[in-house]
């Protein structure tokens, strides 16, 4: 079964390369020209991945991915002509996966769709195997990869999929140093097409939700990377 691609950009020549591109390799492609469409289409096309523009007639970019959040965890790539690095913090702060800033190659794009969604795969294909049980306890935390919960204090807290992907990984290797590329290839599974700056703001919006029950397990360590330890 192909993998389904929602494009929501209001460029309609680029929707329609890039929805040419992935229609070559494989993928039900589904384009919406606005924002407002692209909600309808989220809600019956049922998409496998999203690349969604920022700026978008009706309903903008930044409060699709917002709404998209609320009900589902599938991958979204943003896309825009900004290059600033407070946009991209922006973005992917609000649950975007992925920022990629125009111009760019369709061949690119393409490449970091593959790798969402073999990411995306791996990770529901792990759900599906874990057993019941299957948990982390790393002081305070206790984290359950059958269920993608976490409990601080026997207290659950909500953290988006992949902030307890991070999280459970650094549970998982408590007083290992890792830097910023290994962190990325371990949890997001891709090498060549990725960007590594994700890796600090999802920690930071970790540390956020952490430091309101008074923990700082996630250290960094300067020059290399962070490390996780409950001493």
């Amino acid at each position: 079964m192909s993998h389904r691609v929602l494009i929501i950009e209001d460029e309609k020549e680029l929707a329609e390369i890039l929805g040419e591109y992935l229609d070559v390799e494989g993928y039900e492609v589904m384009l919406a020209f606005d924002g407002q469409k692209g909600l309808k289409y989220v809600e019956d096309f049922k998409p496998d991945l999203i690349l969604l523009d920022i700026m978008l007639p009706i309903v903008d970019g930044m409060t699709i991915c917002k709404k998209v959040r609320e009900t589902r965890d599938i991958p979204i790539i943003m896309l825009s002509a900004k290059s600033g690095e407070m946009d991209k913090v922006i973005c992917l702060g609000i649950g975007a996966d992925d920022y990629v800033t125009k111009p760019f190659s369709p061949l690119e794009l393409v490449a970091r769709v593959k790798a969402h969604l073999r990411r995306f795969d791996k990770t529901h294909n792990e759900k599906e195997m874990l057993g019941a049980g299957l948990e982390v306890k790393a002081g305070r935390l206790t984290l359950s990869k059958e269920s993608y919960t976490a409990q601080i204090d026997e207290v659950e807290v909500n953290f988006t999929t992949k902030e307890f992907m991070v999280l459970y990984f650094f549970a998982s290797h408590n007083n290992q140093v890792f830097t910023k590329e290994q962190l990325y290839e371990n949890i997001w599974g891709m090498k060549e097409y990725g960007d590594i700056s994700s890796v600090a703001v999802y920690i930071k919006r970790i540390r956020e939700k952490l430091k309101e029950y008074q923990i700082d397990y996630i250290k960094t360590v300067w020059g290399i990377g962070y490390k996780f330890s409950i001493n």
